[in-house]
């Protein structure tokens, strides 16, 4: 073996100064329509040199396959200490739950029924155009029972709503002092994904493609569902999945319900799988080409999403049949996993894609935005969530998968103590709240059973341990091996990563 030094990459110093002797004017900016940036597990230069690595190793267009030893130093590099997880899944409840009727207990509230609420708990903090005209701000106790769950740490009050996810409490961390900067969905949606308010960043999910590659070379590394829930529903954008300045390969690829769940990846009808492999090698020849001449990073993506997509032509119908799961598993997930897209069927794909090494799994379940009607919307909601994220979790468990896979359950801000519009004994809607509110966490080193941070008596403003989301995403990377702060990508002359220039790690939550 040569003892030449080398970058992280593999590429040595004498290839980096070949490189850029060569790099001409033209060559200069069709390279800087990419990116040429330096980020944690994929050193400088990496979208020139390390896939360059994987070519001559054997991975090139047509192979299939991807060099183990070449990505496993590509990922050893990315941690920077011993990971307690290695995969993500996300629920992301779109719309905004209540953590007033969820998860944040407050039974004094009931003596404050139909009072306005204090200014000194407002304290003239800003609120949504929707509930600026209202002439009172009547407070709005939750109408539905909370029961004690007892669990190791000795219990967490969860709402009669989840009696399936009261089973499950003791693997249940419940920080019920989360608060974000956003106040209206898209820019709240924006930042729990992407760690900031204005569109443009990568996912979440999209950093740890690029940052510890994929686990399995015939799925892709990040994968999206999607369910319908009831009432109101907030748009949901691609780009909640996007790659943003990172390499496009890094993209989240959404599965659809029914037939294909991954839309042109069937061949038509006369062409042969045989066909499609000699395709796609001339046409990676011809790619391969275009790349050695302009350095051109996306064309090095296609390159990439071709080969997957070919791979995916396999593996994707088998992932997608859940027929082959056993009659008890499917009794576990409810009477709704057999509709596709349902979201009982999506948890438990969710289950069969981390058992094949998808790193990163965002289920939304869309619907939770409940201006008016919320105790009639909210019992829906949770009727079709509650059993599946439940069976999710114990899957999970009793398949030996929860201690390497952090679970995520959360809503993009919380709601109001006090109603929107008119306030009955049996109904009130809730508008945005995002000063506190309430999300769970499960598996990959979290403490299990217990209740993290406090609220005032009306679950207004934070009194104990407040939880930045830039501080969840950061907490989130380290239980993944991956100090945030590491975790960059160099765009515009500037090294970017998902926590921004914020975010602390909340150890206290941590085993």
């Amino acid at each position: 073996m040569s003892d030449r030094p080398t970058n992280q990459s593999g590429a040595s110093h004498d290839e980096v100064e070949r490189f850029l002797r060569n790099l001409t004017r033209r060559r200069f900016f069709a390279s800087a329509a990419g990116t040429v940036g330096a980020g944690l597990g994929v050193a400088a230069l990496d979208s020139l040199f390390a896939r360059s690595v994987l070519a001559q190793s054997g991975a090139g267009p047509g192979s299939g396959m991807q060099d183990a030893s070449a990505a496993e130093a590509i990922v050893t590099q990315a941690l920077t200490h011993a990971p307690k997880a290695k995969r993500v899944i996300y629920m992301h409840m779109e719309g905004a739950p209540s953590q007033l009727d969820l998860f944040d207990h407050k039974p004094d509230l009931v003596k404050q029924y139909d009072k306005d609420l204090p200014d000194s708990v407002r304290n003239g903090q800003r609120i949504t155009g929707m509930t600026s005209g209202q002439a009172r701000f009547p407070v709005a106790p939750s109408i539905f029972r909370f029961d004690h769950c007892p669990t190791d740490a000795g219990g967490i009050h969860l709402s009669e709503l989840l009696p399936h996810t009261q089973k499950i409490a003791n693997e249940m961390c419940v920080i019920r002092s989360m608060h974000t900067n956003a106040i209206n969905h898209e820019p709240g949606i924006t930042f729990f994904q992407t760690g900031h308010e204005q569109p443009g960043r990568p996912a979440f999910g999209a950093w740890l493609s690029y940052g510890l590659g994929s686990m399995n070379k015939d799925l892709p590394a990040f994968v999206v569902l999607i369910t319908q829930g009831v009432g109101n529903m907030q748009a949901l954008s691609s780009r909640f999945w996007g790659t943003g300045f990172l390499p496009s390969q890094h993209q989240g690829c959404r599965f659809r319900a029914g037939r294909d769940a991954v839309l042109y990846l069937r061949d038509p009808d006369g062409v042969t799988r045989e066909d499609r492999r000699r395709m796609l090698d001339v046409l990676g020849l011809i790619n391969a080409e275009e790349v050695s001449r302009s350095f051109d990073a996306e064309t090095q993506a296609r390159i990439e999403q071709h080969e997957m997509a070919f791979r995916m032509q396999m593996s994707v119908p088998e992932l997608t049949d859940l027929t082959q799961e056993p009659q008890e598993t499917l009794d576990l997930y409810g009477p709704q996993v057999g509709t596709p897209g349902s979201f009982a069927a999506n948890c438990l794909l969710a289950r069969r894609l981390a058992e094949r090494g998808v790193r990163f799994i965002q289920l939304y379940m869309r619907g939770w935005d409940q201006h008016s009607d919320l105790p009639g919307e909210l019992r829906k909601q949770c009727e079709v969530v509650d059993q599946a994220q439940a069976a999710l979790v114990t899957d999970l468990k009793r398949k030996g998968m929860l201690d390497e896979t952090l679970v995520l359950w959360a809503g993009e801000f919380g709601r109001t103590a006090y109603s929107q519009g008119t306030l009955t004994t049996s109904n009130y809607g809730r508008d945005h709240h995002p000063r506190c509110f309430s999300l769970w966490l499960a598996g990959g080193g979290i403490k299990g059973g217990i209740a993290y941070g406090t609220t005032d008596d009306y679950s207004y403003n934070i009194v104990e341990n407040p939880v930045a989301v830039h501080d969840l995403h950061a907490t989130m990377l380290h239980q993944l091996g991956i100090d945030h702060t590491k975790l960059t990508y160099r765009h515009q002359g500037r090294d970017y990563r998902l926590t921004d220039v914020a975010g602390e790690v909340v150890r206290p939550i941590l085993v």
